[in-house]
This record gives structure tokens, C-alpha cells and sequence, in this order.
């Protein structure tokens, strides 16, 4: 379900990052810049490595649109990948290839169904994968393969002008976003987008400010080849949807020394080391002390966020600080808390704009949770506002099986929860819950 539109924020301050630290980005060229998130080395551990102000509709080769009828009409289609119900109760994910012509777009939809796999195998998006639509769009390409691939001479011309060495940075995969948008703008109601290079070099990028159009949560770009890319566009959507900080840290560049600011917004950076956040009931306090999936136990880690010392991260070495880790346990409940701001776990497949009768039946559809542990959703009905526990667990239920024996209207309402334990927060608890209204009579 597509989240409010929010205003597309393009800060004045620069935040530039190189392969190892910040970047001077004073020779950079003009016209409107967006901030991205660079992913860090190949072979380095740093899930990131820091920010740069990229061109928002800047790339060596624009889109020739050289392409014959065919390949025009090929151009552009829509193909619901995963079909997990109604857009208005999932959070719908679109994916668009670059660099793939068309004659490689078989290619592309392998190459998208890959990455989805490989996403939906980190937690919580294994648990919580049927709350998800994946769409993808075919974007056709003249030439095959990207800009920058395997080098800054090399300038191919495609869709939606894909690039490496962005502001001279091999690995940062940078986009034409306005010519992204218009893709974007076929499929239904995107919540988040990824875009897979046609490219098996190493790269991605994260473009995490929301859409001002659109509406959509950030946009993840990344080598459908590379066996990393499914970690650097998992990475990026804990900004995106988590909006969970980047826990990784710069040794040895003074501006990033020591944090002397406020508390940050995001959930897993803190001012408070653990002493103090727990004596303050502050953050992650509540998960102070469990053991974490990322190794080791949650506590109070200094350093993240980019600054060495006066920030502290909740566990050593998560997926926000290095790739191939999992979340640690306050970012899966981030992770949770932002999938329940775009879906529903209730969707009626009766009408609601109508009052049922003996005849009728009040259905509705329920996702099935995928985590290991086999729990699921707690379904239960209510007439009125009392429970009808006979009928908990249903999907369905006829409203003969109401036992009416008055002419009045009554109000029939079924509800699904998540009893999560991954999430603590009483606010985000009450997030977890949905609920649809019948009305029924005799």
C-alpha cells in the first residue's frame, strides 16, 4: 500500500563519501543532486561507506530511444511477479532492469525472481514474505550491459542510464531517476523499487529519500550478476523502510571523530551507552542483554552512524554495519514496524458496502507468516463488540451462524494480529493489528 507522499528532500549540506571516507565534492558538476548511500568495498567489511550528492538525471549516455516497433512494444510492460493479494494491503516492491535488451528481458525476470529469493532469505522479510507484491517492468535497452562496466570508457546506451564510477567512484551504481520514475509510474502504487544492472561488476547505490511524485520509500540499485548485490539492496531497505541508521564508522577522519549532537531520530543510534539508556527506558532498552542474531549480545557499541566515539550502536557487527549479517534484534523490529506502514492483514473479499443477510457469508483473506516457528496471525470475530470465540481462527463465517433474533443492525468485525515476539514497543504493537466491519441483520 502506497505510503503518504512525502516531500523529496535535497539538503543543502554535503555529506560526500569516498571508497574510504568523506569525499571533496567541490568539482561536482551542476544541476539538482540527491543524496545516495554508497556501498562500501567488495571486500571490505563496511555494509557502507558513507554518502555522496549524486546527479539526479546525470549519466554518460542518455537514452537514444533507438529501439524497433517490437522492441517498443516490449517496452514499458507490467508483470505482477508475486501475487500476494490486493496492492491497497501489501507493500508492493518494483523491480526494473537496465542494460537488458530485448532480447534479454527472459533474462531480466530470472535475474529479478534471484534477488527477490535472495532478500526474502534474511529475516524478517522470510517471516513476513506474503506481505509483499513484486512486480517487475520491462525496460528495453539499446545496447546490453551498463556504463562503467568494466570501465569509465565504456558507454552503453539504456534505459535508464546506468552507471559506475559515479562522481568517479567504481562501485557506486548510479541512475537516471527521473527516467526511473516513469517505469515506476506503470506498475501499481510502489512502495520500494530496485534496480538490477545488467552487470555481474560489483556496485549499487541507495536513493533513500522518498519519492515526491510517487510516493515510494527509496530506490535500491544494484548488479544482478554480483553475488553481493542481494546484501547491498537488503542493506538499503533497512534506510528505507527501517529507517534505521548505518551503524559503520570512520577511524581516522577527523570531522567523523566524535559525535557532539542531539539524539539521532533513527532507533539504533544513541547518544546513551546501555548504563544510561536503561535508566532512561531509551531506545533499544528493551532488548539490552538478549542474545542478537548478528552473534553477541545487544547492548550499547561505540561507535556507528559514521562517528568513531559519542554515537552508540546496539550490536557489534549487524547488517547495517556489514553485509552477509543479519538485522540485529532492534532492527528486525524496525524492519516490522515499517512493513505494517504500507500493509494490512486483513482484506475483505465480501463487500463492505453492503448490508449481509442470513444467505451471506462475511469472508476475508489472512496472510500466512513463513517463519521457522510456524506461528501465525491470531484471527478472531466480534458481534458488536463482543467475541465470538467459537469462530477464532476462521476466515469466514456465515451470518446464520450469528444466531440474530432481532430486526436491528449489528456490526460484524473480524480481526488479525501479530503477536510477534521480535517486537516490544507498545507503540509499534499496536500497529500490528487489522480489522474489517460487516454489516449484518436478519
Amino acid at each position: 500500500m502506497r505510503a503518504a507522499v512525502a516531500t523529496l528532500c535535497v539538503t543543502a549540506a554535503l555529506v560526500a563519501a569516498g571508497p574510504t571516507g568523506p569525499a571533496d565534492a567541490a568539482a561536482a558538476p551542476a544541476g539538482p543532486r540527491i543524496e545516495v548511500e554508497i556501498p562500501g568495498p567488495e571486500h571490505g567489511g563496511d555494509a557502507g561507506s558513507g554518502h555522496a550528492r549524486v546527479p539526479a538525471a546525470g549519466s554518460p549516455a542518455k537514452a537514444s530511444g533507438r529501439l524497433s516497433p517490437a522492441e517498443r512494444s516490449a517496452d514499458g510492460q507490467v508483470t505482477k511477479m508475486i501475487d500476494n493479494g490486493s496492492s491497497a494491503d501489501r507493500l508492493d516492491v518494483v523491480v526494473i532492469g537496465d542494460g537488458y535488451t530485448a532480447a534479454e528481458l527472459a533474462r531480466f525476470h530470472t535475474d529479478a525472481e534471484q534477488k527477490w529469493a535472495e532478500v526474502t532469505a534474511v529475516e524478517p522479510y522470510t517471516t513476513y514474505r506474503n506481505l509483499f507484491n513484486v512486480w517487475t517492468v520491462d525496460a528495453v535497452s539499446h545496447d546490453s550491459g551498463v556504463s562503467g562496466d568494466p570501465d569509465p570508457a565504456t558507454v552503453r546506451d539504456t534505459a535508464l542510464g546506468s552507471y559506475f564510477w559515479c562522481e568517479n567512484i567504481e562501485r557506486l551504481l548510479c541512475v537516471d531517476q527521473p527516467k526511473v520514475d516513469t517505469y515506476v509510474a506503470k506498475a501499481p502504487a510502489a512502495d520500494l523499487v530496485i534496480v538490477l544492472a545488467n552487470s555481474a561488476k560489483y556496485g549499487g547505490a541507495g536513493y533513500n529519500e522518498p519519492s515526491a511524485t510517487l510516493g515510494y520509500e527509496g530506490i535500491s540499485t544494484a548488479s544482478a550478476g554480483h553475488p553481493k548485490s542481494g546484501q547491498v539492496a537488503i542493506h538499503e531497505t533497512g534506510h528505507s523502510l527501517g529507517k534505521l541508521a548505518d551503524e559503520y564508522f570512520y577511524p581516522g577522519v577527523p570531522d567523523y571523530e566524535k559525535y557532539t549532537g542531539p539524539e539521532p531520530g533513527e532507533s539504533n543510534s544513541s547518544v546513551l551507552p546501555a548504563d544510561r539508556m536503561a535508566a532512561q527506558r531509551a531506545k533499544w532498552y528493551r532488548w539490552l542483554g538478549e542474545e542478537s542474531p548478528d552473534g553477541g549480545t545487544v547492548g550499547g557499541y561505540e561507535g556507528g552512524n559514521y562517528f568513531v566515539t559519542g554515537l552508540y550502536r546496539p550490536t557489534d557487527n549487524s547488517l547495517m554495519r556489514v553485509l552477509g549479517k543479519p538485522f540485529n534484534l532492534p532492527g528486525v523490529e524496525s524492519m516490522i514496524a515499517g512493513f505494517y506502514q504500507h500493509a494490512r492483514i486483513v482484506t475483505p473479499l465480501t463487500p463492505t458496502d453492503r448490508t449481509l443477510r442470513l444467505r451471506h457469508k462475511a469472508k476475508a483473506a489472512v496472510p500466512k507468516l513463513a517463519g521457522a516457528d510456524g506461528r501465525q496471525l491470531v484471527v478472531r470475530w466480534y458481534l458488536d463488540g463482543r467475541e465470538l470465540r467459537r469462530f477464532e481462527g476462521r476466515t469466514e463465517v456465515s451470518v446464520a451462524e450469528l444466531w440474530l433474533f432481532d430486526l436491528r443492525t449489528h456490526r460484524l468485525t473480524v480481526t488479525a494480529e501479530d503477536r510477534t515476539p521480535s517486537v516490544r514497543d507498545p507503540k509499534v504493537v499496536r500497529t500490528l493489528r487489522s480489522s474489517v466491519d460487516w454489516d449484518v441483520r436478519l
